[in-house]
């Protein structure tokens, strides 16, 4: 139930364009899941994703300022709905400030956020578009 990883590290960029051909100019190569609202590296067992930094904070419940937001969300992934909702209140119960409590959204997923002590966003999700094998990591397509 509570993971021990990183499924998925979101950076929140201000052109995905252009920071899409960055990572790739870096050796990144983007996974044909990727579009032109977000873009997919497979890392290992890790994913790195690109998303517009306002639609980020957006969808985390919170402004784009940088005193609030340093566009960048950390995420662990589950494999339903009941999962993430039971990951979430176990972090709240254990000092982790609710941002946004989980709920079906609009990429057809499940998810919810929450800050650490620190102030870093993590996301609690069930994405029905991506599975995770056996190991707990996301696999993205080709």
């Amino acid at each position: 139930m509570v993971a021990s990883r990183i499924t998925l590290v979101t950076l929140g960029v201000a052109d995905i364009a252009k920071s899409r051909e960055f990572y790739e100019r870096l050796g990144w190569r983007a996974s044909s899941a990727s579009n032109e609202s977000v873009v997919f590296f497979q890392s290992g067992g890790t994913v790195l994703g690109l998303y517009g930094r306002e639609a980020l904070a957006e969808d985390a419940g919170i402004e784009n300022t940088h005193s609030t937001f340093d566009g960048v969300t950390l995420a662990t992934n589950y494999n339903s709905p009941e999962e993430v909702d039971a990951a979430f209140a176990h972090a709240v119960a254990n000092g982790a400030t609710p941002t946004k409590p989980p709920e079906k959204v609009f990429w057809g997923g499940y998810s919810g956020y929450y800050a650490d002590p620190d102030g870093h966003l993590w996301e609690v999700a069930h994405n029905p578009l991506m599975e995770l094998n056996a190991s707990g990591h996301m696999t993205l397509p080709e």
